[in-house]
Parts: C-alpha cells; sequence; structure tokens
C-alpha cells in the first residue's frame, strides 16, 4: 500500500509527465529506425540527462524503451525490416497481413498488445523488486563483492554462444574501470601522465561509443531500408471479437516475456520467438501462423514489451544489467550518483516509486502517441540515410561535449565507437564490456574493503552467508554456461 500511494504521488508531477510522454515520442521515433535498437536511443539521450532530476531522467530514459519496443514493430510489419531486434517475430506474420491490405489492423494489435505486456510486466517489476527491498541492510562489503562476482558471471548468457569472446570483451571493461586514481589510495594507475585520465573513463562514454558511434559505423556500410508508402499510416484498432481471440497469445507472450525479462542475458527477441512459437502451438487456428495471424503479430509483441518492465528486475534488486537497454539504464543512475542494487531502496527510495509511476504513464502514452505518430514515423523513415546518420553522429557528439565541455572526452567516444566497430567485425559481443566497465569499480573497492574489515582473511567471503550464496549461484551459473557451450559445440560438430 505504501508503494501505490507514493507511486500514485509522482504521476500529478508535470516533469514527471514530460519526460514519460517525451521519452516514449523519442523511442517510438527512433525505434520506427531499422538498426535503431531502444539500446541506441536512449544512448542518445544519456547525455542530456546530466543536469536533471535524478528521478526525471531515470523516467525518461525507461520511457524511451517503451516507446522504442512499439517503434520496432511499424517497418517490421511496413517495410518487412524490423527496427529492433525483438521485432524480427513480428514480422512474419505483421508483413504477411500488410501485403493483404490489414497493415492499420496489423499495427494496431501490435500497440494494444504492447501496452497489456507493459502493464503486466509493470506489475511483476512492482512485486518482484519490493520483496528483495528487505535484504537491503544485510549487505556488507564480502556481499557486494560477491554481487559483483555474480554481475560478471552473466556475461557468458550475453556472449552469443562464445563464451572466450565475452570474456575478451569483458577484461576489456576491466582494463578501463583500472584507469584512473586507486579508490583507496589515490595513486594514479594507467594515465599514462595524462592528467584528463585522472578520474577514469566514465561508463557514459563507454555506452554511447559502443552502442550509438559503433552503430551509426556499421550502418554506413549498409544499404538503404526501403521506403514506405504514405497510403499505408492508418491505424485500427482491434474490435471486440479480435479482442477475445488475442487473449490467449497475449497471456502467453506475457509469461514468457516475464520469465525471460527477469533473466540475465535473455531480453526481447528470446522472449518474442519463444511466444510466437508457444502461441502457434496452442492457438485454433496454427494453419494461419507465417499467413497473416492477427495472433502471431499479439504473442511476442506483448513477450517483448513484458520485458521492457521485468528487465528491469536484476537490475534495480541486485544493479545487474541484464541487457544493453538495461545497462544504459544503469549509466543513468550511475551519472546522478545512484548505485542500483540493495541499497537503492534505502537510499533513494523516490527514486524507485517514480520509475514506477513514470513507466505507467509512458505505456499509457504509447497508445495515445501511437495513434497519431504514424504518419511523422514514416516521414523520418523515408529520410535519405546519410543525412540521418549525420544527424545523429552530430546528436551524439554534442551531448557528449554538453557533460564536462571536453574535447578530450570526445576523442574518446569516438576511439570507443571505432573500436566496436571492430568488435562487431569480428563478431565480439559488446555487453559483457560494458559490464566490465560498470563492475569493475563494485567489485574492486568491495574486495579491498572487505580485507580491511578481516585483516586479510579471504574466509570473510564465505563466513558471510549472503556472498556465500552469491558466490555459490556465480560458480552454478558459470560451470552451467561452459556445460552448455561445449553441448552445443558438439552437437554443431556432429551436424
Amino acid at each position: 500500500m505504501n508503494t501505490l500511494l507514493q507511486t500514485i504521488n509522482h504521476l500529478a508531477s508535470f516533469w514527471i509527465l514530460f519526460a514519460a510522454f517525451g521519452g516514449v515520442l523519442w523511442g517510438i521515433l527512433g525505434g520506427a529506425l531499422p538498426g535503431i535498437s531502444p539500446s541506441i536511443a536512449m544512448a542518445l539521450l544519456l547525455p542530456f540527462t546530466v543536469g536533471m532530476d535524478p528521478t526525471t531522467a531515470i523516467i525518461l530514459l525507461a520511457s524511451v524503451y517503451v516507446g522504442a519496443e512499439y517503434g520496432g514493430s511499424i517497418p517490421a510489419i511496413l517495410i518487412r525490416t524490423p527496427g529492433t531486434n525483438s521485432a524480427a517475430a513480428t514480422v512474419i506474420d505483421g508483413y504477411e497481413m500488410a501485403k493483404q491490405g490489414r497493415a492499420g489492423e496489423a499495427l494496431g494489435i501490435s500497440l494494444i498488445s504492447g501496452l497489456i505486456g507493459g502493464l503486466l510486466g509493470l506489475l511483476v517489476l512492482v512485486l518482484a523488486t519490493e520483496s528483495l527491498a528487505n535484504v537491503a541492510l544485510a549487505f556488507t562489503p564480502a556481499a557486494y563483492f560477491s554481487l559483483g562476482i555474480l554481475g560478471l558471471s552473466v556475461i557468458a548468457g550475453l556472449s552469443g554462444g562464445s563464451l572466450l569472446k565475452g570474456l575478451i570483451a569483458a577484461g576489456f571493461g576491466l582494463m578501463l574501470a583500472f584507469i584512473g586514481s586507486d579508490p583507496m589510495s589515490g595513486v594514479p594507475r594507467f594515465t599514462f601522465g595524462s592528467p584528463d585520465l585522472l578520474g577514469g573513463v566514465k561508463p557514459i562514454l563507454v555506452m554511447v561509443g559502443l552502442f550509438a558511434v559503433t552503430e551509426m559505423l556499421v550502418q554506413i556500410g549498409e544499404p538503404e531500408w526501403v521506403k514506405v508508402a504514405k497510403s499505408e499510416a492508418k491505424l485500427k484498432l482491434p474490435n471486440w471479437a479480435m479482442t477475445k481471440r488475442l487473449f490467449k497469445p497475449q497471456m502467453i507472450g506475457t509469461v514468457i516475456g516475464t520469465v525471460e525479462g527477469v533473466t540475465p542475458g535473455a531480453g526481447g527477441t528470446i522472449a518474442a520467438f519463444m511466444a510466437y512459437s508457444e502461441a502457434k502451438r496452442w492457438s485454433k487456428h496454427p494453419e494461419e501462423f507465417g499467413k497473416g495471424s492477427p495472433e502471431g503479430i499479439a504473442a511476442p509483441e506483448a513477450a517483448n514489451n513484458v520485458v521492457t518492465a521485468t528487465a528491469l528486475v536484476p537490475l534495480l534488486s541486485l544493479g545487474i544489467p541484464g541487457s544493453n537497454s538495461a545497462a544504459i539504464l544503469l549509466g543513468g543512475f550511475l551519472i546522478h550518483g545512484l548505485q542500483p542494487g540493495p541499497m537503492l531502496f534505502v537510499k533513494a527510495p523516490e527514486v524507485v516509486y517514480g520509475l514506477y509511476g513514470g513507466l505507467f504513464i509512458a505505456n499509457i502514452a504509447m497508445v495515445l502517441l501511437g495513434l497519431v505518430i504514424l504518419s511523422p514515423c514514416i516521414w523520418l523513415v523515408n529520410r535519405p540515410k546519410p543525412y540521418l546518420i549525420a544527424g545523429i553522429l552530430g546528436l551524439v557528439m554534442s551531448g557528449v561535449y554538453a557533460i564536462h565541455q571536453s574535447i578530450f572526452e570526445l576523442f574518446i567516444v569516438l576511439g570507443i565507437g571505432v573500436f566496436g566497430y571492430f568488435m562487431r567485425q569480428f563478431k565480439v559481443p559488446v555487453l559483457p564490456m560494458v559490464l566490465g566497465v560498470v563492475l569493475g569499480y563494485l567489485v574492486e573497492t568491495n574486495y579491498r574493503r572487505s580485507l580491511l574489515i578481516s585483516g586479510s582473511d579471504h574466509s570473510i567471503f564465505v563466513t558471510d552467508k549472503i556472498s556465500l550464496a552469491l558466490l555459490v549461484l556465480a560458480f552454478g551459473l558459470t560451470t552451467y554456461s561452459f556445460y552448455k557451450e561445449f553441448k552445443d559445440g558438439k552437437a554443431n560438430k556432429v551436424g
């Protein structure tokens, strides 16, 4: 009840409403552009949140995530090009409906299914994270160290099938995290005599470089996407009969999206395809799938919109970003001096409650804006690609410069962007690198604090019950990942 009351109090704030609607608007536009994922749309706004109130900034970024997931379905349905990775499953039946002259109906199903998934996902977020708040005061430095190790252990699930490449990327991230002044003694390290590096490499610079700049460099070498006819810019909401038919696939998508969302490394793409498969399995009309089935749109769209909320459960409760978008949101917390995790509920509960309220508004805003924004989205998709890329890069550079008015940081972002481009070419995942940058400080400082408390006795990490439980869980996840990769590799070799 206390959570509900504090959440409702945030709904009346003008800036909360502005951030939610503005974030959703930006997210829909970004998601409608093929290749501009939710994480990239969030990364573009990240530098501009520096001077904002923490609650407003976090809501703005989270609302972009919500809007981008719906925006990605627009080109998926109209031109068979998913605007986001998680909209790939929507292409299968969405484009078929468009070819049948039912594009507006498909877009309406996507919008309503996204609303249902988003609201149910928010309910799970509130219930799941609040239940973990009671352990906040029990976390010691040893427990925080083990929490960081647990966070690093999910790298295997974020490595795209190659644990070795994931570990290499995480190693790069840890190397960047150790640049700057020693957190305990203040002695400069790995700065090469440069005073600009005394403060270290900020996570925000790494995220903007890896997600935004790298993607623009990749898009330069990609062909132009297909143009959209303006005559298709009409949206039609499902009637009552269609609503009843879509209830089952929407619930299937919601359940699968919930499970996948709270699992670090799973994400909306996996949830969408699993939901599509299960919706077909349980449908009364499985023969329609792949030929323009409304259920084939409802299930994946509900699933990937549930993930926008449930993916925040491990972030808020444990401080572990399980997806690219969650990593960007983590950057937003860090910019404002907030560390997601158990103590967040003690130090800044107003931010958590504000986020709950903001996500509720964002889902309502998604429907309201979705009814009127289709034409502007089509106009944007039809702009020449070189102009769009140049405009986005200009926005990135101006945003980074606005943080500290530092030319040196611009070169860092560009350098990391080029480095990320080569990582993409060699199929090295970038999220483990971001995880290494973010968790490096948490692991190192709490490791050394624990040894100071225990007099250099390493047994503190196993005598602390929470620390021991987290270490065992991390070991189990890592062992399972090694086993799964070995098994998959063996199966591929036999095949």
